[in-house]
């Protein structure tokens, strides 16, 4: 399916100011009332309910989150795993992505071109945990050719500003 915009079947009407400004308060709080919302942007309730629930049926707003910090539960080392792919094993992508994506480690997963298949975000209680995590999980995993990991010293969380 194209995105937004980007194709003349798409019936969708594009993301006006309004809309966009109900996203950057959501993303500000996403745990803003509608009667907040609607009067921020200066749209009756009714109108701010309606036109969340489009932002979220067309797939511009993809969930509401709670962003939580890792030392908080214990999980005071991060670290970003770079991944390459045996050749034999593309494959294998998808189900491997899914594999990742289900270990209680892993915060994000990201498939990428370029010289790493993946990179897999994880956060762990400390080294030794995260040694066993790559031991037990790629390097023991018949897809994985090779693993690089770098240790992530600080992390921002991640925000997407709504464009103009």
């Amino acid at each position: 399916m194209a995105a937004a915009g980007n194709s003349t079947n798409d019936l969708r009407p594009p993301i006006d100011a309004v809309d966009r400004e109900l996203i950057r308060l959501l993303q500000q709080d996403a745990r803003s009332t509608n009667a907040s919302l609607a009067a921020s942007v200066g749209i009756a309730p009714s109108t701010c309910l309606t036109r969340v629930r489009a932002l979220i049926e067309r797939g511009a707003i993809t969930g509401f989150h709670a962003a939580v910090d890792p030392r908080a539960l214990g999980l005071a080392l991060e670290a970003l795993i770079s991944i390459n792919i045996k050749v034999g094993a593309r494959r294998a992508v998808a189900t491997f992505a899914d594999e990742m994506r289900a270990l209680p480690e892993v915060t994000q997963v990201f498939f990428l071109g370029g010289a790493e298949d993946f990179i897999v975000h994880v956060a762990t209680r400390d080294s030794d945990h995260l040694r066993q995590f790559v031991v037990d999980n790629l390097s023991a995993h018949p897809s994985v050719a090779s693993t690089r990991t770098s240790l992530v010293f600080e992390h921002d969380a991640p925000r997407m500003t709504v464009p103009d």
